[in-house]
């Protein structure tokens, strides 16, 4: 590896056993790790943000099952790029068909068409496919390709993955061990990468070379910010500041500031960032944020997602613009939030308690004679389609998972709420 690669570069692992976080993975026993050791790996798509080591995993579990690899980027390559190297894997015969990967990054950009030209080499298992994407696959990857692969989750790196790299960086690097480096203070390196360990190194080494004529370099957090200020002006849609505009963007939308929300998306739109995935956004924000506040705030955002994927930029940029302007003026309320959050919780404190008699489905005589669905009080039946009777579970009778915030429509439904079940559930 030539001195003169980027640090990320020269720091990328060799072999599995220093690949640095993705424990939930690859740890003894976990789901990938036990594919690798059966020698038998499905095809697969790794989803996760920037600089968690997607590429990286892809090359060494090629190098770990002595596979041949052929690598392909979604931006550069098309159908095509596909199609010749399916072809040289046929052709190559038993020694090249047998289990060779093919990795494609960002396979989120690949078009309906270009992941179409995958099916059926995947299917037959001419090639196994790696792909890497940021994006939700769900969204972005055609339903019978995704049904062809496994789902891996990459997480941010940990804290103690970060530092630990960055000593070993400082003490194995061909460069930077030469240097008398001290880490005095990592505050700042590790907030400024956000979990991105190739972020983290790359604003490491221009840190470091900044102290071309020091004989002791003290890496301090005033001099992190200061060094690293200019190289985070830009937009990066592909990775370094993908995941924090679009935090402004949501956060100015939430604290009802249209005019930082609207800086925010003219930074994206420039950037070129995707508006399917800028809606996307705005549809969460709308009922994460907004929701019983304003219930139209979904309509809105949801319609705003269908206008964008029909007309698409740079037009799409006045529909996300006008939603924008819609959701930061809208009153705000985040109960339906909460309320999820307080119920999964409870969930998962109390496991999956019984479902109580009368609300049980009978499709059977046996079922019937059991008592399932016995007792059960239809809502139509009586006054005004309501009457009170009990559908949690006996464990849960009373727990309330809604409450209403300060906005005048989510107290409106807590009123509803008390006006049919009494204090029951306020």
């Amino acid at each position: 590896m030539s001195f003169l690669a980027p640090l990320a570069e020269r720091m990328r692992p060799k072999s599995l056993d220093e690949y640095i976080g993705q424990d939930h993975l690859l740890k003894e026993g976990a789901s990938l790790r036990r594919a690798l050791d059966s020698g038998l790996i499905p095809s697969m798509i790794f989803w996760g943000p920037p600089g968690v080591g997607k590429t990286t995993l892809a090359q060494l579990i090629a190098t770990h099952l002595k596979r041949p690899i052929h690598t392909l980027s979604a931006i550069s390559s098309g159908v095509k790029d596909v199609r010749e190297i399916i072809s040289r894997v046929e052709q190559g015969g038993m020694f090249q068909q047998k289990g060779t990967i093919l990795f494609i990054d960002e396979i989120h950009r690949f078009s309906k068409a270009q992941q179409d030209s995958l099916l059926g080499a995947v299917e037959k298992g001419i090639v196994t496919l790696i792909g890497a994407t940021t994006e939700n696959p769900s969204f972005e990857v055609i339903s019978a390709l995704l049904s062809r692969c496994q789902v891996y989750t990459l997480s941010h790196h940990t804290k103690k993955d970060l530092l630990d790299l960055l000593h070993r960086s400082i003490r194995e690097d061909q460069v930077l061990k030469e240097k008398n480096i001290l880490l005095e203070e990592t505050a700042a390196l590790l907030a400024i990468s956000g979990g991105d360990a190739r972020k983290l190194l790359n604003i490491f080494e221009i840190i470091i070379g900044t102290f071309r004529e020091d004989k002791i370099i003290k890496i301090t957090d005033e001099i992190v910010q200061a060094c690293a200020q200019q190289s985070l002006a830009m937009y990066d849609k592909d990775g370094e500041q993908h995941y924090d505009i679009i935090s402004a963007f949501i956060k100015s939308i939430r604290g009802s500031d249209p005019n930082a929300a609207i800086y925010w998306l003219a930074r994206m739109v420039e950037g070129g960032e995707d508006p399917k995935f800028i809606a996307r956004r705005l549809i969460i924000s709308s009922s994460e944020d907004i929701g019983l506040a304003n219930p139209n705030a979904l309509l809105m955002a949801t319609n705003c997602f269908q206008a964008v994927e029909t007309v698409g930029f740079p037009e799409a940029r006045i529909i996300l613009a006008q939603c924008t302007i819609y959701l930061a003026t809208s009153p705000k309320g985040n109960a339906a939030y909460i309320a999820i959050n307080k119920a999964q919780e409870e969930v998962r404190n109390s496991g999956n308690l019984g479902v109580p008699l009368p609300l049980r489905n009978a499709p059977t005589a046996l079922m019937k004679e059991l008592g399932y669905g016995k007792e059960y009080l239809y809502s139509h039946d009586y006054p005004g389609n309501f009457i009170q009777q009990e559908f949690l579970p006996v464990e849960l009778i009373g727990m309330p998972f809604f409450k209403a915030g300060s906005a005048k429509k989510e107290q409106e439904t807590e009123e509803i709420i008390a006006k049919l079940w009494g204090e029951k559930y306020i």
